[in-house]
Formats: structure tokens, C-alpha cells, sequence
């Protein structure tokens, strides 16, 4: 079985390209910055940095909603390959082709405005406060209607 799952941050903007041909379908690559859970004899670097490719809707969707810092939740699949550059030296490849994609945060949530995702009006309710000990705090008077008292 050949399946990936990776949760990371896009390093810069995807590149996209269209096809040739009646049925053009778009190509959109990107780098994942992935945090690694554990740094082994003191290496500076805590994250890989993945190659992945969104072909056809998944490039389309790539295209439009994903920008540099988002973070994303990217499904699919490892493939190899090779070419021989132009100094006649053969180059293996390894990326993830993305078969599934979301996003692993809020719009709100990302820092730096709205991402590039606001749809210009933002209907959204306040999210709740916690007391910090991550529970929401349940307002006076309305322990009744819980249906687990």
C-alpha cells in the first residue's frame, strides 16, 4: 500500500499549469513544510519540506484557495521518477501526488488577516471563551438543558 498523509505549511505560493490539448487540466505544485516530532543529535532542521503535485480539481482548488503559510491536511500517494538534465546526469525525483486536500486551520486562526479566503462578508458568530484549561465555560442557568447532568 502506497499512502501518505502530511499536515504542514505551504513554504510559497503553488505554481500552476494548464495542459496541453482539448482537455486541458491544471498542475499545481507546491512544498510542504512539515514539523518533525523529534530532533535527533541536536539537527537544526525540525522540518522536511515535501514536494507535492494537485493534478485536474485538486490543482484547480490548489490554485485558488492555497497561498504561502497556510496550512493544509494533504492526502495521497509517493511516486518516484527520473530525468536526465540538460549536463546529461540522470535526477531521481521523489513527490507526493495529492489525491485529497483541506484545510487543518480556521481562516481566523492563521495570523496574518484573512489568508486570502474572506468572501467579504463574515456572518460568523464570536467562538466562546475558555477558561483556559480547554473547556468552554457553560453559562449560569442552563445546566437543566444539558443532556448529561
Amino acid at each position: 500500500m502506497n499512502k501518505v498523509i502530511l499536515l504542514g505549511r505551504l513554504t510559497r505560493d503553488p505554481e500552476v499549469r494548464y495542459s496541453q490539448g482539448e482537455n486541458s487540466m491544471a498542475i499545481a505544485r507546491y512544498t510542504l513544510a512539515v514539523d518533525r516530532r523529534f530532533n535527533r543529535n541536536n539537527d537544526e532542521q525540525s522540518a522536511d519540506f515535501i514536494s507535492c503535485v494537485a493534478f485536474g480539481r485538486n490543482g484547480e482548488f490548489a490554485e485558488k484557495y492555497l497561498r504561502k503559510g497556510t496550512k493544509i491536511c494533504a492526502e495521497g500517494r509517493i511516486q518516484t521518477g527520473s530525468y536526465t538534465n540538460k549536463d546529461g546526469q540522470k535526477v531521481y525525483t521523489t513527490e507526493v501526488v495529492v489525491e485529497n486536500q483541506e484545510f487543518a486551520e480556521s481562516k481566523n486562526s492563521q495570523g496574518s488577516g484573512d489568508g486570502g479566503f474572506s468572501s467579504g462578508n463574515d456572518n460568523s458568530a464570536p467562538e466562546p471563551s475558555g477558561a483556559g484549561d480547554g473547556f468552554m465555560n457553560i453559562p449560569e442557568g442552563i445546566e437543566e438543558e444539558l443532556p448529561f447532568n
